[in-house]
């Protein structure tokens, strides 16, 4: 059977009285109706007999169009579920070779060092860092000439002797300045991800970098105060190497306020001797001479700072 193209729910009676209707009445009559009036009433019950029926049809293909309809939907759902679930393993897939690779950005040493779980300089992710990464690459190249970057953005030929730094040290952490702290903390996070560090170790590294960064001396006009931040941080990050997956391991998210101040101390008294080494040599030297009372008064003049209990 062929569906219904229209709604017999809003199909109306026609008028079956009138003269359009009339060759079907006759037809009626000739068959035993008794007159024109009864045939119009057969007219009527007949069409509203058939509308019934195709009312019926009609709310069964309906359902069937309905039920077509849901499963179309179910199955595009699942096959969009299918589709995004192939792109995010791709893209998992890609982004694990795409760690791979990255992990060539770092320097040898830093690489190694970070993969064993060992305590490594934060001087390796820092801007001045990774340009010793990059310069150190140029060293596999045969001696003559490279294509290098000019300060104009141009690139020019220069001699990949020239471009070798063999003197580059290593700077210590409480040697960096804040902004270095504040270029390679982040990408250290990175490369501990990318050498698949345990998260609650990578974690306490977080939470111990931003308890540093949101710290009160953060941004003290005393330079010692800060200062003291990064030997804080250099100092407990090295012991927490020296005892990690040990009996007497334990976390550094925490700051301690104590050992901060230590740290604060321990500068002071560098900075104090520096100063006293200083005054020697020019109390000393056979070029000046200052009269002792501006030595007296130069010392003097240091700030003091009461010795604590050590830990």
């Amino acid at each position: 059977m062929a569906p219904l193209l229209d709604n017999p729910n809003n199909a109306i009676i026609p008028d079956f009285r009138t003269a359009e209707h009339e060759a079907a009445r006759m037809r009626l009559i000739a068959n035993g109706v008794a007159d024109d009036i009864q045939a119009a009433e057969v007219l009527a019950a007949l069409w509203t007999m058939n509308n019934n029926a195709a009312t019926e049809v009609w709310a069964e293909q309906t359902e069937a169009t309905a039920r077509a309809a849901d499963l179309a939907r179910h199955q595009a759902a699942e096959e969009e579920e299918d589709r995004q679930r192939t792109l995010e393993e791709e893209q998992e897939a890609a982004r694990k070779e795409e760690q791979k690779k990255n992990k060539s950005k770092f320097m040898p040493v830093s690489a190694e060092k970070l993969k064993a779980g060992d305590y490594c300089e934060l001087h390796y992710f820092t801007n001045k860092g990774l340009h010793e990464v990059k310069t150190s690459l140029t060293s596999t190249e045969p001696d003559g000439m490279l294509l290098m970057p000019a300060v104009d953005g141009q690139q020019i030929w220069v001699n990949a002797g020239a471009i070798r730094d063999p003197k580059s040290v290593v700077t210590k952490d409480e040697n960096l300045s804040w902004e270095e702290f504040n270029e390679a903390a982040p990408r250290m996070i990175t490369a501990m991800k990318q050498h698949e560090w345990p998260e609650d170790r990578v974690n306490m590294h977080v939470q111990f970098w931003t308890a540093l960064q949101s710290h009160r001396w953060r941004h003290a006009f005393d330079g010692m105060k800060q200062r003291a931040l990064l030997l804080y941080q250099s100092q407990q990050r090295r012991l927490w190497h020296l005892t990690a997956g040990g009996p007497h391991g334990w976390s550094i998210a925490e700051l301690n306020h104590k050992l901060i101040l230590e740290a604060r101390e321990e500068i002071f008294n560098q900075q104090r001797a520096q100063a006293i080494v200083a005054l020697n040599k020019v109390r000393t030297s056979p070029w000046k001479t200052i009269p002792n009372n501006t030595h007296r008064k130069n010392f003097l003049s240091l700030p003091i700072i009461t010795t604590r209990t050590a830990r």
